[in-house]
C-alpha cells in the first residue's frame, strides 16, 4: 500500500475513533465532555472560592454594553468573552458585575477580584495592570488608504464625539475650528462619509467597532498618541492573583484565543504599531 493510501486509511481510522467521543454511541451513549481544569487560585487571593468576579463597565462597547436576548438583558462584549477565556485558563467559573466607570473602587471595596478594560497609558489608578491583551489609541480614519497625515496647518477638518479624549486630542493639536462635535461616533462617521469632514478622530477599537454599524469603509491613518493598551486590573497587594493573571494573559495572547475573539467583535483583529503619528503626538513623545 502507497503512503498516501496508508495515510487516507489511518485518517479515516482515527476519525472513526473520534465520533463516538463527539457525538455519542448508540450502544453506550457516552458524549464529549471538555476537561475540567483545577482552580488555580482559591481564597484569600478570590473573594469566592471557583469564581472569577469580574468588573466591567456595561456602558463601554464593544469592549462590554447591554444586550437583549430572549426578552432579557445580559452584559455582552469583547471584554466579556476575554474574562471568560481567562476565567476557564485559571480553573474557574465567571461572574461578571457591572462596575460603571470606578473600577478602582470595586477593587478596593472587594466587590470584584479584577477589572477589565483599563486603558494604561491614560488611566492614573492605584492597582496593578498586566500586559495589554488589545491594543488602543486615539486614531485618525479616513475613507482613503492614501490620505496624508495631517498637519496643524493643512486646514484638515474633522469630526469626534463630544467630550470624548480624542476630541480633546484634535482641538488641542488642530484647534477648536476644526473639529464638528458629535453626540455619538456613528454621527462623526456619517459626517465623514458624506464628506462634511476629512478625518474622524476616535478610540481605534471604538471607531473600528462603530464603523461597522453605518457600513463606512475606513481606513486608519495616523496615531495622535503613542499607542496604548487595554489591560486586566488586579488590587496591587494580592500578589497571588497578579502572577496568575500575568500568567493568563500572556498565554491567551500568545495561542491566538484573544485574536479570535478581537476578529469576532470587530471583524478584524488591531495592528497599531505601523501607523504614523501625528507631529504633535511625536512632539508629546519627545
Amino acid at each position: 500500500m502507497g503512503k498516501r493510501l496508508k495515510a487516507a486509511a489511518l485518517c479515516c481510522v482515527l476519525a472513526a475513533c473520534m465520533v463516538p467521543a463527539l457525538t455519542g454511541c448508540s450502544n453506550n451513549k457516552t458524549t464529549y465532555t471538555p476537561e475540567t481544569k483545577s482552580p488555580v487560585v482559591a481564597s484569600p487571593a478570590i473573594g469566592q472560592d471557583g469564581t472569577l468576579r469580574v468588573g466591567v463597565d456595561a456602558e463601554n462597547p464593544p469592549l462590554s454594553g447591554m444586550v437583549e436576548s430572549d426578552n432579557t438583558s445580559k452584559i455582552a462584549g469583547l471584554d466579556v468573552d476575554v474574562a471568560a477565556a481567562l476565567a476557564d485558563e485559571l480553573g474557574l467559573k465567571l461572574s461578571i458585575v457591572d462596575v460603571g466607570n470606578d473600577p478602582e473602587g470595586a477593587l478596593a471595596e472587594g466587590k470584584v477580584d479584577i477589572v477589565m478594560g483599563i486603558d494604561r497609558s491614560t488611566s492614573d489608578v492605584a492597582f496593578w495592570c498586566s500586559d495589554p491583551y488589545l491594543p488602543t489609541g486615539v486614531v485618525l480614519l479616513s475613507l482613503s488608504a492614501d490620505a496624508p497625515v495631517p498637519t496643524a496647518s493643512s486646514g484638515a477638518t474633522f469630526a469626534a464625539q463630544v467630550s470624548s479624549r480624542s476630541a480633546w486630542s484634535v482641538m488641542n493639536e488642530f484647534g477648536e475650528e476644526s473639529l464638528t462635535s458629535t453626540n455619538n461616533l456613528v454621527e462623526a462617521l456619517n459626517a465623514l462619509s458624506t464628506g462634511t469632514v476629512q478625518y474622524v478622530a476616535t478610540d481605534a477599537v471604538r471607531g473600528i467597532s462603530a464603523a461597522k454599524q453605518p457600513h463606512v469603509d475606513v481606513h486608519m491613518i495616523a496615531l495622535m498618541q503613542q499607542p496604548g493598551g487595554y489591560c486586566v486590573g488586579v488590587a496591587d497587594e494580592n500578589s497571588e492573583l497578579k502572577t496568575a493573571v500575568a500568567d493568563a494573559v500572556a498565554t491567551l495572547t500568545g495561542n491566538g484565543v484573544v485574536s479570535v475573539i478581537e476578529t469576532k467583535w470587530l471583524g478584524t483583529t488591531l495592528d497599531l504599531s505601523g501607523l504614523p503619528l501625528t507631529e504633535g503626538a511625536v512632539a508629546a513623545a519627545a
